[in-house]
Parts: C-alpha cells; sequence; structure tokens
C-alpha cells in the first residue's frame, strides 16, 4: 500500500466502497489514507 500515490490511494479508496469490498480491505486502504493525512480530500468542506 505504501507504493500507491496520494492520488491512487484516494481512487481505489472510493471504488473498493462503491463496489462494496471487503470491510476489511477498505479498512485497510482508510487507515493508511488516515496515516498520510489524506481523510480531508475525501470530505473537502
Amino acid at each position: 500500500m505504501e507504493n500507491l500515490s496520494d492520488e491512487l490511494l484516494i481512487e481505489s479508496y472510493k471504488k473498493a466502497n462503491e463496489l462494496q469490498l471487503s470491510y476489511e480491505f477498505i479498512q485497510l486502504m482508510e487507515n493508511e489514507m488516515k496515516r498520510r493525512s489524506l481523510m480531508d480530500h475525501l470530505y473537502p468542506n
């Protein structure tokens, strides 16, 4: 997961949710996004 660019991680996360992939997989991506401080990019104000 560390090899993914920020943009690709965000897009992959959105697509995984859209496709309703496993909760555990989505949580892995979400945890990596939190580690990179990218969660604000999902829900801009």
